[in-house]
């Protein structure tokens, strides 16, 4: 399926976003209290409980999941009906993914956003992208979907 979809979006769902997704599952795993630091940034030396790593390492975890599954649903179907409702569900994730970073950032901060470090433009600026590109994806806006290759077609 992966191959039908338009050029762009082509390169973001199945190339640029399976290596963020990786990146923010072997982020954790490398150094979970830097990963859990880098969320909101703070002036004060943090110190974190097993429990604050433990959701870390199972967010991380959710990643290499959600690496695993877009790999799979995008290179293995041919139905498009499948990859317009993941994409969807993936849509609906990246809203959520936005709306609760913004809520925790709090209004300044999330505004702030020449303060934002690496981790802040990777939970709202890629995720927005990667939401954008669904949108105009799932709008049309990028032209239809090719189709695989066929012979001739038959003149009846």
């Amino acid at each position: 399926m992966a191959s039908q979809l338009p050029p762009f979006p082509r390169v973001v769902f199945t190339v640029l976003e399976p290596i963020s997704l990786i990146s923010g599952a072997v982020a954790p795993l490398i150094s979970p209290d830097w990963f859990i630091t880098e969320q909101i940034v703070s002036p004060e030396t943090l110190h974190h409980t097993d429990n604050a790593r433990l959701v870390a390492l199972q967010l991380g975890n959710a990643y290499g999941l959600l690496f695993m599954v877009g790999v799979a649903v995008l290179y293995t179907t041919s139905e498009l009906k499948v990859v317009r409702s993941y994409l969807w569900a993936l849509w609906i994730a990246d809203l959520g993914h936005i709306g609760l970073t913004a809520y925790l950032l709090g209004y300044d901060r999330f505004m702030a956003v020449a303060e934002w470090n690496a981790m802040t433009w990777g939970n709202v600026g890629a995720t927005a992208f990667l939401c954008l590109t669904r949108t105009a994806y799932l709008l049309g806006l990028f032209g239809g979907v090719s189709s695989p290759a066929s012979g001739p077609k038959k003149i009846q």
